[in-house]
């Protein structure tokens, strides 16, 4: 049972259909003027456009990438040499993902609250006079925070500092905040295929483009399709999932011993939910999930490259420990989430006694 949708959703059945006819139409070069490519340049307009109308952007603002992570790492990169006159400072917020901190070489990290959100008069206080970059994401990946994108997109105006957001995990699922510079997104976080992602450069920033590559023209048309779906299916969606997750965070506190539920508990995406459990490893905890058949994620895994916890909850100063991040999506039912409930306390409490924690 997959309840890791933060990571990545099951095929849209719209998009899976757009894919597939895609790859019979969309094959060809559609720089070429021949009949196959004029078909194909078509194909690639027509993404264009109806990824532009969710983003509310122009058509012409809108480029696509190889990845999420690609299209924040070419955000940056595009961003900096149009501002190297100022400078090369950046400011983020201190939960953004690893994508946006591997691609900054001089930042400024802004703290958040315990919640993780940051205050947006913080944000402002960072911004200097050489800052060439300003990173906002618009929602944690990790526990869900709704960021004040549009608070901080206007305290950036007011500098002249550009924003870049990373909406991955808002795309599809909320409206897309206004203010922002460069935004980017991940198909295969609103139901599109892996390997596309968007790249939007709002007209008049200064930005200097990335060499183009070949694209998966297939993959970008069933991207755009099922881009609209989300879109379409978003109120309903929101509507369903967020009594899910407000149970699972209601009865998770009120069934596991020594557990701290993290995150807004009401301004936050609707399908994600993240609760640390003391005395337990987070790895220990996920394979022992996983053999009673969920998938989910975790924050607190150490790996072996890192060994440290992760740095959102980290920045939050909440408990790191044994952290499961549960996230729902379409396909998601309130019987998957009774029986991953059911399921919970039991593993929990098992790990903890074959760790010779007792008496909790």
């Amino acid at each position: 049972m997959h309840l890791d949708a933060a990571a990545g959703v099951p095929l849209h059945p719209t998009s899976r259909a757009a894919l597939l006819a895609a790859l019979d139409d969309g094959w060809a070069d559609p720089g070429k003027l021949y009949g196959a490519g004029r078909r194909a340049r078509l194909l690639l307009d027509g993404a264009r456009e109806a990824v532009a109308e969710a983003l509310h952007a122009r058509p012409d603002e809108v480029r696509f990438t190889s990845s999420g992570t690609a299209a924040v790492q070419q955000g940056i990169a595009g961003l900096l040499p149009g501002r190297r006159r100022v400078g090369t400072h950046v400011v983020h917020s201190a939960i953004e993902h690893s994508a946006v901190l591997h691609a900054v070489a001089e930042g400024t990290a802004v703290p958040v609250d315990r919640l993780g959100r940051v205050d947006p008069e913080a944000y402002a206080a960072a911004l200097r006079a050489d800052t060439a970059l300003a990173c906002l994401i618009s929602a944690s990946h990790e526990v869900g925070t709704v960021q004040p994108v549009e608070e901080v997109a206007a305290r950036c105006a007011e500098r002249g500092v550009p924003l870049l957001v990373d909406a991955a995990q808002t795309v599809g699922r909320t409206a897309v905040p206004a203010g922002w510079s460069v935004l980017t997104g991940s198909a295969h976080k609103w139901g599109g295929p892996p390997g596309v992602g968007v790249l939007a450069v709002r007209t008049g920033t200064r930005f200097a483009p990335p060499a183009a590559g070949a694209l998966d023209l297939p993959a970008v048309v069933a991207a755009a399709v099922g881009l609209q779906a989300a879109v379409a299916e978003s109120a309903a969606e929101d509507a369903r999932l967020r009594p899910l997750v407000d149970r699972i965070r209601a009865v998770v506190a009120a069934t596991v011993p020594d557990v701290e539920v993290v995150g807004d508990p009401v301004d936050r995406l609707p399908h994600l939910v993240t609760f640390s459990c003391l005395y337990v490893e987070g790895e220990a905890l996920l394979t022992a999930l996983d053999r009673e058949g969920f998938a989910v994620s975790s924050g607190s895994s150490c790996t072996a490259d890192t060994l440290e916890p992760s740095h959102v909850l980290v920045a939050m100063g909440v408990l790191t420990h044994g952290n499961v991040r549960v996230s729902l999506h379409r396909d998601t039912s309130q019987a998957d989430v009774d029986r991953f409930l059911e399921v919970l306390p039991r593993v929990v409490a098992r790990l903890r006694d074959e760790a010779g924690v007792t008496g909790l």
